[in-house]
């Protein structure tokens, strides 16, 4: 009897025949034909070891299992396996099962890819501190969810998001950003990647062909949109935000809050025309990416409150907790909710109701303001630790854009080849991110820096500006 198995990582995940799987261990995809059905069931389990499929460390089913899933005799099973221990392949642990020995497996069935080292001072922009994830407050969250849920909140999830996240987010957005919001136009996202994906694609099928971005923009967002069958026009930007008169499509994405990546608000006229632009038949995609992050004053209210008909609202955990959660949001207009509900459902029936639970307890008992407090402090202390080391090491650069978010715009004191300035970097174990990378026509030469400082902590701050320092020094 056939058994199948298949890798995810480096966890065995099982599917079973018609007979029942093995106790312990994974199934393991052995077909013995008549005939030296020992030498055949070593030589399989050989080559699983060696293919890495079954990684060191794992655990092997049972011999009386999996004699029982063969249909062999068990003494079959307890040769083979006595046999692959003199060889080296598995050990036996007493009163605890056979394993696959370290000496015997690859790492695991990519090990054959190649390793890139990670850096050691990356200024990746818009990560947030990962290592100050609330797992206390996740894991409590989870425990309440898990004694608490129905049965049906393990079923085929709504399109839509969980209704209790819908609610707790509803009343979370209207008292912190001023969006006018009811549940029912709220769909829950993997992430606001995805919220972009499916919106892209329900205003694809609607007729619209083109939209505009922000330009420089996230490189990441025109390529989902680009996919979702819409062609993307580029739109200026400037110290006062996006330049309106310079939309020539139907839609646009915008960061009015602060502009990724030049960090800029969008002045008070040019959202007086935005607004305009928009109810004049414009629709308007407001991502609202960090806007919990403002540092010297209170954040502007989301330009959906003033528009909610012409305003698609996105917003993200990315920022605010982790990027590994998925968890977004849409707020959509009355006219849009049906096709992104749709488009929602095509993609992925539905997101993880158990994280989405988890989030609405935070959001329920004010967790989740209690972490956005001290992450404010955390991240405003090291933008700060970010402007003193410039002002040290960099004397003729300066930090652009508000006091907010979790990355600066660096401008240099000159253009830099952009390339060479990534190349000379990454030998010192840098990772900075030149302006230019941001723009649909990117030039060879760069004169800012995009700077992420929120995962990084003051000491590393200081060494990773000292070597940009010393990277520059070498350009000259």
């Amino acid at each position: 009897m056939a058994l199948l198995y298949r890798m995810i990582g480096s966890q065995i995940v099982t599917s079973q025949s018609s007979k029942s799987g093995t106790t312990f261990g994974p199934e393991l995809l052995i077909h013995l034909r008549d005939g030296r059905r020992r030498a055949q069931l070593e030589e399989r389990l050989r080559e699983l070891v060696r293919d890495g499929v079954l990684p060191a460390g794992t655990r092997l089913p049972s011999s009386r299992a999996l004699a029982g899933d063969l249909s062999v005799s068990r003494r079959l099973v307890v040769d083979a396996y006595a046999q692959l221990h003199a060889e080296g392949y598995l050990v036996a642990r007493h009163g605890a099962g056979t394993y696959v020995a370290s000496t015997g497996s690859v790492a695991d069935g990519l090990a054959a890819a190649p390793q890139v080292p990670a850096l050691s001072f990356d200024f990746f922009p818009g990560a947030p501190d990962l290592a100050s994830f609330p797992r206390a407050l996740w894991l409590r969250a989870l425990r309440d969810v898990l004694r608490s849920a129905p049965p049906s909140a393990f079923s085929y999830p709504d399109a839509r998001g969980a209704l209790p996240l819908r609610r707790a987010l509803a009343a979370y957005l209207r008292r912190v950003r001023g969006v006018v919001v009811e549940p029912s136009s709220i769909v829950i996202c993997a992430g606001a990647t995805q919220g972009l994906t499916v919106l892209g694609r329900a205003l694809s099928r609607d007729g619209v062909g083109e939209i505009a971005v922000e330009d420089p923009g996230l490189p990441p967002h025109r390529a989902v949109l680009a996919y979702a069958g819409l062609k993307v026009r580029g739109a200026r930007v400037d110290e006062e935000g996006l330049d309106v008169d310079g939309v020539s499509a139907r839609v646009v994405l915008a960061t009015p809050a602060h502009q990724c990546p030049t960090g800029v608000v969008l002045s008070p006229r040019r959202r007086a025309a935005l607004i305009g632009w928009a109810r004049g038949g414009g629709l308007v995609i407001e991502d609202d990416y960090d806007a919990e992050f403002r540092y010297d004053r209170a954040p502007l209210g989301a330009l959906q409150g003033l528009a909610p008909d012409r305003v698609v609202y996105l917003g993200t955990t990315s920022k605010t907790l982790a990027p590994g959660i998925r968890l977004g949001w849409l707020v959509v207009p009355a006219a849009l909710t049906d096709a992104v509900v749709e488009a929602k459902l095509l993609d992925d029936l539905g997101s993880s109701t158990i994280e989405q639970l988890a989030l609405a307890r935070l959001l329920e008992t004010a967790a989740y303001d209690r972490h956005l407090r001290k992450a404010r402090r955390w991240n405003r202390a090291r933008r700060d630790a970010l402007i003193a080391a410039v002002d040290k090491n960099l004397p003729q650069a300066r930090v652009s854009g508000i006091s907010a978010g979790l990355h600066a715009l660096l401008r240099l004191p000159r253009a830099v080849d952009a390339q060479r300035l990534l190349t000379l970097a990454a030998k010192r174990s840098l990772g900075v991110y030149p302006l230019s990378l941001h723009m649909i026509d990117p030039p060879a030469l760069t004169d800012a820096l995009v700077l992420g400082y929120a995962n990084l902590t003051e000491p590393a701050i200081e060494e990773g500006l000292r070597r940009l320092a010393a990277v520059l020094g070498e350009l000259e």
